[in-house]
């Protein structure tokens, strides 16, 4: 039996809610238009042929008429007569609707939200218009988010670190844990001076607003016994900032990149040389770098599609760079070594050489197997050895 039933008006006014409409309404301070709710009743031939069935129906509709209002119609019919049926169903006010599927209380609730965003913060109106279920989820932190954004309005682009920021309740972690939020209400809060667009997502929300970030550091190893920064028997393995590492202009030819911390660790002696701790996709770190520029730069990376991505993208920053071990010599030599690599790259990559793509796309293209993959640190190290020989022009 398809017919309404009072389940069904409260089915209808919960998908209202699930929306944010009827919250949305009390923004708009509790504008609501009657509203109808589509109704299914028995034709014709039902009223006759299950007349029992549609008294109870009746009785089941009127019997819970407390929150919605039922327009009747007098319907003659040739058996059973004279008789009045429900044909439209009206919910006629927000309290009515509110009442109807139990949310008085949260209505109540966000009604306090609202008082209070009036008073401190009217600018986030339109965002608890837009989002009142999620401000409803957040009540209970709503007073912190008005102080934060009052105190960053008092205190624009501070430059310190958010741990430095004294506030009761708030604190980094806190601050961390609601970036997405904060986003979107410092948004519309904020003077468009006091925001440095070009950041953006909660990585960048700390140079968004003007706060102290954790600083990105570059890790090297200088590779020649006769270059030293440290006691000369010690292992030349130094961590600096991006901006220290910019301004360096160190004393090398040679500059070597590899993914891997083992290898960055136990890469021989090269003179002239250093090496650089490469972390996967991006290079902020070292992209001020213009030093870098002018040195021999050689990358190492997995013989693997996401290795020549990697490259591919360095390459876009540093266009000299060559690579290392990254030819069909190299990954055809340690077949036993394979292993197979998951979510594959499949993208043209433009900055590769003709030798390079090559590699690339038959790698992606499975011509050798399927996902096939040779981790860097599964070289032998006399293979890695003698390639720098070679490259040093000693063999």
């Amino acid at each position: 039996m398809s017919w309404t039933y009072p389940a069904d008006i409260r089915a209808f006014v919960q998908k209202l809610w699930d929306r944010g409409t009827l919250l949305a309404a009390l923004v708009r301070g509790g504008a609501f238009a009657p509203l109808k709710v589509p109704l299914k009743g028995p034709t014709s031939s039902e009223l006759s042929e299950r007349f029992t069935e549609v008294r109870k129906w009746i009785g089941k509709l009127a019997g819970s008429e407390k929150h919605y209002r039922i327009e009747w119609r007098q319907v003659n019919h040739r058996i059973i007569g004279s008789n009045e049926i429900p044909v439209e169903i009206w919910i006629d006010t927000l309290e009515d609707a509110l009442a109807l599927i139990g949310k008085e209380r949260e209505a109540e609730l966000f009604l306090d939200l609202l008082e209070l965003t009036d008073e401190q913060q009217p600018e986030l109106l339109p965002w608890l218009a837009k989002r009142p279920l999620r401000a409803l989820e957040l009540a209970g932190e709503w007073p912190r988010f008005l102080a934060f954004i009052a105190w960053l309005q008092q205190h624009p682009r501070p430059g310190i670190y958010l741990r430095q920021i004294d506030l009761p309740g708030i604190h980094t972690k806190w601050i961390e844990g609601f970036r997405g939020v904060l986003i979107d209400l410092l948004d519309l809060t904020l003077e468009p001076e006091h925001i440095d667009a070009k950041f953006t997502g909660a990585a960048g929300f700390c140079h968004r607003y003007g706060f102290l970030d954790k600083p990105l550091t570059v890790r090297f190893r200088l590779l020649d016994p006769a270059i030293s920064w440290l006691p000369a028997d010690s292992d030349q393995d130094l961590t600096v900032t991006a901006d220290c590492f910019a301004r360096l202009d160190l004393p090398v030819r040679k500059v070597f990149m590899t993914e891997n911390e083992i290898n960055f660790l136990a890469f021989p002696a090269v003179s002239d040389a250093m090496v650089i701790f490469g972390a996967g996709y991006g290079f902020d770190a070292i992209k001020e770098a213009r030093w870098l520029q002018n040195r021999a730069f050689y990358y190492w990376g997995d013989l693997d599609t996401h290795g020549f991505a990697i490259l591919n993208q360095l390459r876009g920053l540093f266009p000299h760079v060559q690579s290392f071990l990254m030819d069909e010599q190299t990954l055809l030599s340690h077949h036993s070594l394979w292993g197979r690599e998951d979510r594959p790259e499949t993208r043209p990559l433009t900055w590769l050489s003709d030798a390079e793509n090559t590699v690339y796309d038959q790698l992606r293209l499975n011509h050798w197997g399927e996902h096939v993959r040779l981790e860097q640190e599964r070289i032998g190290f006399g293979h890695v050895r003698q390639a720098l020989d070679r490259l040093m022009g000693l063999a």
